[in-house]
């Protein structure tokens, strides 16, 4: 995406290059040695240096003279890289000699921010650079420094243009070749390829010869009288069916936790080495909404924390992963308790159809028994609700190390009490109702799609 240059801050300013740093220098030991008055002669090399330089300076082209723009991707996946080019037009007729810097935020990763191009006679001139970005969200750089060095090179005119530009960093979605995995396969068993499982699960579909993988439950008694022949009933999956996806961004879901599984850290080098849960909750999210749409059901979103901070309708257009992604990419946690209550009563005012709900939180036992389980029957009424929590490899592997000192002991039976009262919360949550998903990231994006294709098949909705 181009953006043109619109207007500079103030008129240029003089700056000093190293050239005229050299030149002082330079003169320095040779004034030294001359017979002539050390002052006078001193004063006057000055002055000489001091007019050459500013003389220099006037006969530099203005940078607002200079057309400057910057081409940046309108959005990229993070862990990916992309190329920031400028671009510079010079409708003058000597040649310029360009520094630029520019506010690219650390954030982005920019090889380097500064660049150095000679623009010809009423030419186009352009330099870039490669970014890679460490967190997601929505940037917008604006201002950019243009240096334009004199002829001699000693003094250079300096102004600030705004060049404004947007550059949409969207989540990492490393769980996609799993989810078109599963969504293929999910489609060979619809087509036939397997009885949908469960009793009376989904719609009837036909009537056949029973064979040797088909369930006994499935006999139809009548059709086998009838013909003679063992004969079972068949089903296919309902369609149509709503999934909503609520995605806690509150304080508990700020917490870094690791890519990977917690032990190999290789092959990790494009990305943050860890990331905040609500990143992993996104991954989720996404992919519960590719398997969802991908198998004829609709798939919306909710993101909350002390309030509601974004709305996506349930749809079963294959263009509802895109509008998820654009809802979520711009949401960082925030350090606040996350309302639960005021997250489902919103939910259910929205959307009245019998759902799945999957709740991506965490389930820290203290913030849990005062916010999720009070709020919980408000949905568990009427909807499947699923919980799901984003469990920190790091302290699976703590828990079952072997201490070898004592620092290691204390971090030893500090984890496994933190998974002993992980299991108590997941057991309340059970209690209540609700299906339950506590896996390590690289893990939960599979086993919900596991639980949303069990649900799908055995027509739990």
């Amino acid at each position: 995406m181009a953006t043109p240059l619109t207007r500079t801050l103030a008129r240029a300013v003089p700056v000093p290059t190293g050239r005229l740093a050299a030149v002082a220098a330079l003169l320095a030991p040779l004034l030294a040695i001359s017979p002539a008055p050390v002052v006078p002669t001193v004063l006057g090399a000055n002055a000489a240096l001091l007019a050459l330089a500013l003389l220099d300076a006037a006969l530099a082209p203005a940078p607002s003279a200079l057309t400057l723009t910057r081409d940046t991707p309108e959005a990229l996946t993070l862990g990916r890289e992309a190329t920031v080019t400028w671009h510079v037009t010079n409708p003058g007729r000597r040649v310029v000699s360009l520094r630029l810097a520019d506010e690219l935020p650390p954030s982005l990763g920019a090889d380097d921010r500064r660049a150095d191009v000679r623009v010809p006679p009423g030419g186009r001139a352009r330099a870039s650079t490669t970014i890679r970005p460490t967190r997601r969200g929505r940037y917008r750089p604006s201002w950019v420094t243009m240096r334009v060095k004199g002829p001699l090179g000693l003094l250079a005119r300096q102004d600030v243009a705004e060049v404004p530009g947007e550059l949409r960093v969207y989540p990492a979605f490393r769980s996609r070749e799993e989810a078109e995995l599963r969504v293929a396969r999910a489609q060979m068993l619809q087509a036939g390829q397997r009885l949908a499982r469960g009793q009376g699960g989904g719609e009837f579909d036909r009537l056949r010869e029973y064979g040797l993988d088909d369930e006994f439950r499935h006999m139809d008694w009548r059709a086998t009288a009838r013909t003679g022949k063992a004969i079972v009933r068949t089903y296919r999956a309902e369609r149509n069916q709503t999934v909503l996806l609520l995605v806690d961004s509150g304080r508990t879901m700020a917490g870094q936790v690791a890519v990977g599984d917690g032990r190999n850290r290789a092959g990790l080098a494009d990305v943050p080495w860890t990331v905040p849960r609500l990143d992993h909750a996104m991954d989720a999210a996404m992919m519960l909404t590719v398997v969802a749409t991908g198998l004829g059901d609709s798939a919306g979103m909710v993101a909350f924390a002390d309030r509601v901070r974004a709305v996506v309708p349930p749809r079963g257009r294959a263009d509802q992963l895109r509008r998820v992604t654009e809802a979520l990419y711009p949401l960082h946690p925030v350090l606040t308790e996350s309302d639960y209550r005021e997250a489902f009563a919103q939910t259910l005012a929205r959307f009245r159809r019998r759902a799945l709900l999957v709740v991506l939180t965490e389930l820290s036992p203290e913030p849990m028994a005062e916010t999720l389980l009070p709020a919980l029957p408000l949905v568990a009424r009427d909807h499947l609700v699923v919980v799901a929590g984003i469990r920190d490899p790091e302290v699976d592997r703590w828990a079952h190390a072997v201490p070898t000192e004592s620092s290691t002991a204390y971090r030893k039976a500090a984890a496994v009490q933190a998974l002993a009262d992980r299991r108590h919360a997941v057991g309340q949550l059970r209690g209540l109702g609700a299906t339950v998903v506590d896996e390590v990231p690289a893990r939960l994006p599979g086993a919900l799609a596991d639980v949303y294709l069990d649900v799908k098949s055995t027509g739990k909705l």
